[in-house]
């Protein structure tokens, strides 16, 4: 589902991602009539404009992150250094894309939501990063207890970062997804963190992920 103020920009969505066989927008919406159609249709995956006039994205985000089972959110920004981003990722979205992501590349970014991945645009977290020396947590004590993983825990940690799924993770380093899961969850126990993207960011910081690129690939 697309959730934007711009009627156009719904349309255009909408039209991208329909262009997959595996990808179906079931429903498009404004902020102010968002959670209604959410919680009407119950889509695996949500879009979420960050910046709309009636009803802005975090207090729709608020919203669905109450219901009983909430979709994966990821927001949508036409800023860099949008400074409601670090407010959306500490209430649970799943990452951020900048509007001018290619269009190919979206239907790749839904995928990698719906699989339980970590979408960030790579431009938008570099400028995130530096803009808030603190953002997700990674203050010089945060970055510090990256060195209390192990080193299977740090390779999970850098595919984690990359957008990766459980399952995915496993096929790459060879582990079950089980083994994987356990991974993760140890993982944000040491680092003290409660998500996937607040653990993607501190990576970020530590270093972790000085190879990446500017194309939308997860981070």
């Amino acid at each position: 589902m697309v959730v934007d103020d711009e009627a156009l920009v719904r349309s255009g969505f909408e039209l991208i991602l329909n262009a997959s066989d595996d990808i179906q927008v079931v429903a498009t919406a404004d902020g102010a009539h968002a959670a209604e159609v959410i919680r009407r249709e119950a889509p695996d995956v949500v879009l979420l404009d960050i910046r709309m006039p009636d009803v802005d994205g975090l207090t729709v985000l608020r919203q669905v992150r109450a219901l009983p089972e909430a979709p994966v959110v990821a927001m949508l920004t036409t800023f860099d250094t949008d400074e409601y981003i670090l407010t959306a990722l500490r209430s649970g979205a799943a990452g951020f894309l900048l509007k001018d992501t290619e269009p190919e590349q979206f239907a790749h970014l839904v995928r990698t939501l719906a699989a339980g991945g970590v979408v960030m645009s790579p431009k938008a977290s570099r400028a995130l990063l530096r803009s808030h020396p603190g953002a997700g947590a990674p203050q010089d004590a945060d970055v510090a207890r990256v060195a209390l993983l192990s080193d299977r825990e740090r390779d999970v940690l850098v595919l984690v970062a990359e957008g990766l799924s459980n399952a995915d993770i496993g096929i790459r380093i060879h582990l079950s997804a089980g083994t994987v899961k356990d991974h993760v969850s140890s993982i944000l126990t040491k680092l003290r963190v409660a998500s996937r993207v607040q653990a993607a960011l501190l990576a970020e910081r530590a270093g972790l992920l000085g190879g990446n690129t500017e194309q939308d690939t997860g981070w």
